[in-house]
């Protein structure tokens, strides 16, 4: 399969010797090779220019299937280093089931049973269609996204911006606020008449167009500030914002958190059923406010949870469980039944552990009629 979906690479590796899935993407332009049907002899070898940064129809079905493997036949976290400027949207793509393909990442996300890592690099971005596909609300338990503070995000790249909510005759309306030269020509042609004023007029139109490319490349300026990092954190879009030479030291205490903390997410959730994921995750970080451990701390959090002993935390939460579940059931009785119930159990606990399916009893050791036991 060489060759095959060349604009995303997929592959496994290793963070501090934690084994991960990784996708990353093909910033260069690469070429799609189809080659002659042998079967008609009148077909012939087709070569296809696919840009960097773009899925394609292979592309985006390797990353979907990429992330099923992960998931399903190798129990991995996986870290998508996200930079992606979208879709590609031709209508030879769509012929060729671009909307599916891009509908399975998004499947594949959904179903992802462990920690997910999303990524923007240094001087990379995140737009259109490809954000709306890896956003971590459509798998919030599993999913962060993490932007570089050189990168960039936001569905429409500044120019868009510009022209969607900052168009020219805004531009106009500001520079005939803000610019001395203007106003003075303003209130002038406020005040003339006949040919002053249509001279005037050509004045103002041409301190527009002088004026016109500072106030869009400042509009642009200004709509660039709101896809960093900074602006990303504030409006919640991603978790944090951090420098490349810091990331691996902190994803390595992250990923390791994750993976301890959803280890035990996973045993509480089997030992409660009543119990979601936020709520497991919050009894975690309750334990560890007691035991003063800086939940904020992955480095701590990670070192207290390979510490802890699951097995005594998962049957604690199972036998609050069952009291609660018993209590529920004995209240759904009637008091004559109920009373009757609790009498029995107060017997039986006075008697003590039975001990039954004593040695030749049969040949497997199993409870025999007659042997004093009630088979129920």
């Amino acid at each position: 399969m060489e060759g095959w979906g060349r604009t995303v690479v997929v592959g496994r590796a290793r963070l501090g010797g934690i084994p991960m899935g990784v996708i990353a993407v093909e910033t260069r332009s690469v070429e799609r090779f189809i080659p002659a049907d042998p079967a008609n002899p009148a077909s012939c070898e087709v070569v296809e220019p696919q840009a960097g940064q773009v899925w394609f129809p292979d592309s985006a079905f390797k990353t979907a299937q990429a992330l099923r493997d992960f998931n399903r036949a190798e129990n991995l976290p996986v870290m998508i280093f996200a930079n992606w400027r979208g879709f590609s949207g031709g209508t030879r793509d769509m012929y060729g089931e671009i909307l599916k393909f891009g509908a399975q990442i998004v499947d594949a996300l959904v179903d992802y049973e462990h920690p997910i890592f999303v990524y923007i690099p240094p001087n990379g971005e995140l737009r259109g269609g490809a954000w709306v596909v890896i956003d971590p609300k459509i798998n919030p338990d599993k999913m962060e996204m993490y932007a570089d503070v050189e990168s960039r995000g936001g569905i429409l790249e500044p120019p868009g911006i510009v022209e969607v909510k900052y168009r020219a005759p805004q531009q106009v309306e500001a520079m005939h606020r803000h610019d001395d030269k203007l106003l003075a020509l303003d209130a002038r042609h406020a005040a003339a008449s006949g040919a002053e004023k249509e001279r005037l007029q050509k004045e103002v139109k041409a301190r527009e167009r002088q004026l016109m490319p500072m106030y869009t490349s400042l509009a642009e300026h200004f709509a660039d500030l709101h896809d960093r990092a900074g602006r990303m954190k504030a409006v919640g879009v991603v978790r944090q914002g951090m420098e490349w030479r810091n990331s691996r030291r902190f994803f390595f205490w992250r990923v390791k958190r994750r993976v301890l903390q959803d280890h035990l997410v996973r045993r509480l959730l089997k030992a409660d059923e009543r119990l979601k994921h936020g709520d497991a995750v919050k009894l975690i970080e309750g334990w560890a406010k007691a035991a003063r451990v800086d939940v904020d701390s992955d480095k701590h959090m990670a070192s207290w949870l390979e510490v802890q002993d699951l097995e005594e935390r998962a049957q604690s939460v199972r036998t609050s469980y069952v009291k609660d579940r018993l209590q529920e059931l004995m209240a759904e009785l009637p008091e004559r039944e109920r009373n009757a119930a609790l009498q029995r159990a107060a017997s039986e606990a006075a008697r003590g552990p039975r001990k039954c399916c004593g040695g030749g009893s049969g040949r497997s050791g199993a409870p025999q009629q007659g042997d004093g036991c009630s088979l129920m």
